[in-house]
């Protein structure tokens, strides 16, 4: 954990390594989803597609702050929505996380690769055919981050006692930063449902998700965020990890592959992923070792053109951190059960009725364990800038004043009747002929 006392530590904290994904529907004029291919070149490596050919997908470059990495994600919003404005018919983003229209599986149509890369569509067959293509149109936002090189090397000396030359890299000092990841990834198991919580943003769908042909009006659903709640993209089983080493905690995700209970490690639906600096697979996690970790849960957020606000971005940076300050403490396999459920209880809509288990054998409701989190954070960061404060305010309003400030509530509120409808007058408020950055 970062030992805070140290002057030097406190003042490298804040730097870091920001990267988001995000995940969105290609839409007609009239609110049902894109046929066309994907109107972006394979060597775009910035805009890509997720499972369905209409699900565009944007990549971020890594950026040093929160605030580059939201412009950047804004720019190639914009960018998208340009090339849909030439396309004819003209095609809108959709800017939720749940779908609009659909009329059958049909109208999701499996992203095609071809070449080296025709597994990808192979494997999405699979997932089709496995969990069916309705739940793959839930859209969303992963944040990726790292710590700086210079904390993480003036928190190893601070540790250890041993210099640490700048771009020096040896076996230990990998382990360490795996061993430092392996803990946070654990205290997000027990933590990060609060991101749930304070930006689920999706409690309405079209009649048309649940009832074949039938399209218009609204269908209340009881979550906050569906995609997160247990009606989500979960696995049938909910894992136990090892967190003890990274060949533990490789091997503990692979055995559900060799197990056949998942068909790739990719497949394994959890809130949280440690990542390799390259591809995505155990044999690189374990042999490069940790690089970053990835945030998977986070709604689209249909207030902002980005699809992000960017105190959430900045909050869940400070999570991160204050994590990262706690005492090591692995949770049982029990506890880890526990917690993939806590998270499916953050996503409902009703955060005072919904309870989460605590470890210490409490059971508070959703709303009063968020507002305890946020308090802790509050006093943890009492002796930082004032935009700690700012920010860890913003999101107490969430939970304090839900009518007016968490935004499945203002969702609820502003799009139920005709969700579809009103929805794509937003989407036209936001596309490249009329949009200008706020």
């Amino acid at each position: 954990m970062f030992q805070i006392k140290e002057s030097k530590i406190r003042s490298l904290l804040f730097q870091g390594n920001f990267g988001l994904e995000k995940e969105m529907l290609r839409i007609t004029e009239d609110g049902h989803l894109s046929h066309s291919q994907h109107p972006f070149p394979v060597s775009d490596t910035n805009i890509t597609r997720d499972f369905c050919e209409n699900q565009t997908e944007i990549n971020t470059p890594i950026f040093k702050s929160a605030d580059e990495v939201v412009e950047n994600l804004y720019y190639h919003t914009q960018r998208i929505k340009e090339t849909l404005d030439t396309l004819s018919p003209r095609e809108l983003i959709w800017s939720f996380s749940n779908p609009p229209y659909i009329m059958s599986e049909e109208d999701i149509p499996i992203a095609q690769f071809v070449g080296t890369d025709a597994k990808k569509t192979e494997y999405r067959n699979y997932l089709a055919n496995r969990y069916g293509r309705y739940k793959m149109t839930y859209s969303g936002i992963h944040f990726n981050y790292s710590f700086s090189g210079d904390l993480l090397r003036s928190n190893y000396e601070a540790e250890t006692g041993k210099a640490m030359a700048k771009g020096e890299e040896t076996s230990e000092y990998q382990e360490y930063i795996d061993r430092l990841y392996l803990d946070l990834a654990e205290r997000l198991v027990e933590y990060g449902w609060i991101m749930v919580a304070l930006t689920a943003a999706s409690p309405i769908m079209d009649n048309s998700f649940y009832e074949l042909g039938r399209t218009g009006g609204s269908v209340f659903t009881g979550m906050g965020s569906p995609r997160c709640s247990e009606i989500g993209y979960w696995n049938a089983f909910a894992p136990i990890l090892q967190y003890s080493d990274i060949r533990a905690y490789t091997s503990s995700i692979q055995q559900y592959v060799d197990k056949g209970l998942i068909k790739a490690p990719s497949e394994l639906y959890y809130p949280i992923r440690l990542k390799p600096k390259k591809e995505y697979s155990m044999d690189s996690l374990r042999t490069r070792g940790v690089n970053h970790i990835e945030l998977r849960m986070l709604d689209l957020n249909p207030f902002c053109k980005e699809g992000i606000d960017i105190r959430d971005v900045k909050f869940a940076q400070m999570l991160l951190i204050w994590l990262s300050t706690k005492p090591t403490r692995h949770l049982t396999a029990e506890e880890q059960v526990q917690a993939v459920q806590n998270y499916k209880n953050a996503a409902h809509y009703n955060l005072h009725t919904a309870h989460i288990q605590l470890t210490d054998g409490s059971s508070p409701n959703v709303a009063d364990a968020t507002l305890d989190i946020l308090n802790e954070m509050e006093e943890f960061y009492d002796s930082f800038e004032e935009e700690t404060k700012d920010i860890i305010n913003y999101q107490k309003l969430k939970i304090t004043d839900s009518h007016n400030y968490r935004y499945s509530h203002i969702i609820r509120r502003e799009f139920s009747g005709d969700f579809v409808k009103k929805g794509l007058q937003l989407c036209a408020n936001y596309s490249a002929s009329t949009a200008t950055k706020e």
